[in-house]
């Protein structure tokens, strides 16, 4: 398999039970590819779902034609929040 030549190479080092590196290795073998490129493809996967999960509101159908609607017809403003903006500081 062909090396593509990297302009910025960051390593990354971590310690893992032979046993388990010994299934990381078994498992890029089967792929038919490098350990590296394995780990990485697999490991950014897994952080990306976690980034999605973590950063994304999935709205169901009925919540998203709440929230339109509110933005179209934004409630009155109760007392609390006439208060808070009585109380910032006047932009001049």
């Amino acid at each position: 398999m062909p090396q593509i030549p990297v302009e910025n190479n960051e390593r990354l080092s971590l310690r893992i039970a032979s046993k388990e590196k010994s299934l990381l290795i078994r498992a890029a073998a089967l792929q038919c590819t490098h350990l590296t490129e394995f780990i990485t493809r697999t490991v950014v996967s897994a952080a990306q779902k976690v980034v999605d999960q973590n950063e994304r509101i999935e709205l169901t159908e009925r919540d998203s034609v709440l929230v339109l609607n509110l933005l179209e017809e934004p409630p009155a403003p109760n007392a609390k929040l006439m208060a808070a903006s009585f109380a910032l500081p006047k932009r001049s």
